[in-house]
């Protein structure tokens, strides 16, 4: 059993900036990869950015290209999701979630944190 909780989510302006961490925590060792996705109201939830366990590849969506940086620290288990340049559009709940097996940007993803709001005012 993997459990993951997000924490970082807030109310910021258009332009600013956020870090939401994702710790992951039980028996993760044989797990592939740590993804971000978002959802917003009246949508779907949607692919972020994504990193393999080991940090040797990170993936992201092109709505965050340049503005999100996914990294990983193994040895705290977590992750983080540097948001920059943050837009009206990034509002939304990010989750976090992990899996056993590629690929990276697509689910099924095996377990799911919470997630935890963020809201990005103009």
């Amino acid at each position: 059993q993997v459990q993951v909780v997000e924490s970082g989510g807030g109310l910021v302006q258009a332009g600013a900036s956020l870090r939401l961490s994702c710790a992951a925590s039980g028996r993760t060792f044989n797990y592939y990869a740590m993804g971000w996705f978002r959802q917003a109201p009246g949508l779907e939830r949607e692919f972020v950015a994504a990193i393999t366990w080991n940090g040797g590849s990170a993936y992201y969506a092109d709505s965050v290209k340049g503005r999100f940086t996914i990294s990983i620290d193994n040895a705290k288990n977590t992750v983080y999701l540097q948001m920059n340049s943050l837009k009206p559009e990034d509002t939304a709940v990010y989750y976090c979630a992990t899996k056993r097996s590629p690929p990276a940007r697509a689910t099924p993803y095996d377990y799911w944190g919470q997630g935890t709001q963020v809201t990005v005012s103009s």
